[in-house]
């Protein structure tokens, strides 16, 4: 019995080829702007955001901290004290909302004209997000201009 391998190469190697280089970039079918969406972790360990898209705008709530700082007072229970509103005071940071109205611009691959609230300090700010290459989600707030900002870095869970 001879093996034809022009027969092998044909009818097994190129499927495969074609199923394990191609297929992972089309199986996911997700366009670029839903590219944020999912569950992820800072890169100090210290929290867990899901971002999800609510209408055209991307949003992301705390899903997880690290409330290790004060073992008497468990995440479950802590609320945002320090809110400028105080009607918010009473509302529990965990399931809170911390980033709304980003927005999706293809043209710089990036997430922009967001607002991102800081929990420990009560204070609102400016946010863009990006995804770089290495996969790393990078979440800047700022004030009036993106080099005067703080930076976060997530990867995905």
């Amino acid at each position: 019995m001879t093996i034809c391998y022009k027969k092998l190469l044909c009818c097994c190697l190129v499927p495969v080829f074609y199923f394990v280089v191609l297929t992972p970039a089309h199986a996911q079918g997700i366009p670029k702007c839903d590219r944020i969406c999912g569950k992820w972790m800072s890169v100090e360990k210290n929290l867990a955001v899901q971002v999800y898209k609510e209408g055209e705008d991307f949003r992301a709530k705390i899903i997880w901290f690290n409330d290790s700082d004060d073992k008497s007072r468990p995440m479950q229970t802590r609320m945002d004290t320090s809110n400028p509103n105080k009607a918010l005071r009473a509302r529990k940071i965990l399931g809170m909302s911390i980033l709304d109205k980003l927005v999706y611009k293809p043209k710089t691959n990036s997430w922009e004209r967001g607002i991102i609230y800081d929990a420990v300090h009560g204070r609102y700010w400016d946010s863009w997000a990006y995804i770089t290459p290495e996969g790393l989600l990078k979440v800047t707030g700022y004030w009036h201009f993106k080099f005067i900002g703080k930076t976060l870095s997530f990867t995905r869970i």
